[in-house]
């Protein structure tokens, strides 16, 4: 008989995740607006960010950066193990996964703040903010595309759904050779 599933993520990280996709996806939907919609979505992606770094020191286990975010060394190790097959299972984000979350929060609050510098009176007119918004912007695409091609490989090599578990919050209990 196989144990019950466990929570790992609570709701806070998971409403922030959601949210800061849809603010994503609103955000690249209105991106032809120069104010209005966007801009608001903007600030509230802004704000999705600011909840998540401070859930991120006082959440649960699972939320907290301490438990997720490796140094490089560790996390480069792990990369490896992936390319071999290898790949320890995580409860919680995996070394990849922690530096994805660091990079995608840096690169929303990027977006952010070269956003809100569009506006002001220093900036205005000028086009290479714009491109600069814009650079971001589409790196932040990539990030996703990596983001969530690390989603489905790893469900892939760990037979387990982990878009059902951001929803959820819950995955299968820890077995023999899990990382915490």
């Amino acid at each position: 008989m196989s144990q019950p599933s466990q929570t790992i993520w609570d709701a806070p990280v998971r409403l922030l995740h959601w949210g800061l996709v849809a603010s994503i996806v609103a955000a690249w939907v209105t991106s032809e607006q120069i104010d209005g919609a966007h801009e608001i979505i903007g600030y509230a992606s802004a704000a999705i960010v600011a909840a998540r770094l401070l859930w991120g020191f006082a959440g649960n286990r699972y939320a907290r950066f301490s438990h997720f975010v490796r140094a490089p060394g560790p996390t480069v190790a792990y990369l490896r193990a992936v390319a071999k097959g290898r790949a320890a299972r995580h409860l919680g984000h995996n070394p990849l996964g922690g530096a994805m979350v660091l990079a995608l929060l840096s690169c929303v609050a990027l977006l952010a703040v070269s956003g809100w510098a569009l506006g002001t009176d220093l900036l205005w007119g000028y086009a290479w903010p714009v491109r600069l918004h814009v650079a971001i912007a589409w790196t932040l695409v990539g990030l996703v595309v990596l983001h969530v091609s690390g989603v489905v490989f790893t469900s892939l090599q760990h037979r387990e759904n982990l878009i059902l578990a951001m929803i959820t919050g819950k995955k299968k209990p820890p077995v023999q050779g899990d990382q915490d």
